[in-house]
């Protein structure tokens, strides 16, 4: 259960943080905001850990950051397949 919510906070605020980065407005919801910000998160864990750098001192900087790009991607193809802008 706590792996459940933590997975929500996380896709949440990866998914917000994305959406901050993206260019213009999104027209999605928050559910979807939080969907696509965990697969961000997963993808990015992915590669951080393909590269060696998922679990480093302090906080994890790179697996952040590789997450919040993941979660743009996300977003954008989201955004193609559904036609909207």
């Amino acid at each position: 259960m706590v792996g459940f919510i933590g997975m929500i906070i996380t896709g949440a605020i990866i998914g917000a943080l994305a959406r901050l980065f993206m260019r213009g407005e999104q027209n999605i919801s928050i559910i979807w905001t939080i969907i696509l910000g965990a697969v961000g998160a997963f993808v990015g864990g992915g590669v951080a850990g393909f590269f060696g750098v998922e679990s480093t001192a302090g906080i994890d900087w790179i697996r952040w950051a590789l997450s919040i790009v993941a979660a743009v991607i996300a977003i954008s193809v989201y955004l193609s397949i559904t036609h909207r802008k």
